[in-house]
């Protein structure tokens, strides 16, 4: 009875609400509905990618190639699964979301993930953690971006959502004006686990990959707990001259 009140209530909602496109204001369409076909279309893919970090190479790389900067110094993670390129019109999204609190487009991020992994028909971890705020951060946003996107992509995959997994204990300076070590050293120790992993493999999600030093130092986190598989996963990978305030 419940289950029939509820979908009683959505079908009003959608007829008095009928769901918009974020990005253009057309009707929005099934199964994306804040989101039309012709701009879930237009997001930038990143097709060519490192097979480890999804950084964008060239197109003329052979598939399964390895960044030079993923040969020189192999982060912690074993792979990335990134399908878009933090360009337009994908980055208003990110922006609107992260900062602005437009729901919508977060509800948008997470959808077209998981339907990329869906279509992808890759291995799925046990567990998906998504990249936690240090707590000043959380209240002055108000909300975690990564968790966010997270929820709606454990429910589309029915993978396990484990928010509680990780803390950020420390707070970290700004990443954009530091060099690639002083990244490292910024994040040395700036994450815990509140409790033994018990997983073989987990995802850890955020919304934009940068450089990968935060995600890097969360993977070394849940391996030293004993985790022997970490992936990440994201939404759209960056470039160095892209870098965006985390």
């Amino acid at each position: 009875m419940h289950a029939l009140v509820n979908a009683w209530l959505k079908n009003i909602q959608a007829l008095l609400l009928p769901p918009h496109c974020v990005l253009c204001g057309a009707a929005g369409q099934r199964p994306l509905l804040d989101l039309c076909e012709p701009c879930a279309t237009d997001l930038p893919r990143n097709a060519d990618a490192c097979a480890r970090c999804a950084m964008p190479l060239p197109a003329s790389a052979p598939r399964g190639s390895i960044c030079g900067a993923c040969l020189r110094r192999p982060p912690r993670f074993d792979a990335a699964l990134v399908p878009f390129r933090y360009a337009h019109p994908l980055d208003h999204l990110v922006k609107d979301f992260k900062y602005h609190g437009r729901l919508a487009c977060g509800r948008v991020l997470g959808t077209v993930f998981a339907r990329y992994v869906h279509a992808q028909a890759c291995e799925l971890p046990e567990r998906l953690v998504p990249v936690p705020l240090h707590a000043a951060r959380h209240r002055e946003r108000g909300f975690n971006q990564s968790s966010e996107i997270a929820r709606h992509v454990a429910r589309a995959l029915g993978i396990a959502l484990d928010e509680s997994l990780c803390r950020r204990v420390r707070a970290t300076a700004d990443q954009a004006t530091l060099t690639a070590k002083e990244r490292r050293q910024n994040l040395r120790g700036a994450f815990a686990l509140e409790r033994p992993p018990q997983a073989r493999h987990i995802a850890i999600l955020d919304d934009v990959l940068t450089t990968g030093s935060t995600v890097d130092e969360l993977a070394r986190t849940l391996k030293r707990g004993g985790v022997p598989q970490v992936s990440v996963w994201a939404v759209a990978r960056a470039v160095p001259d892209q870098l965006v305030n985390r």
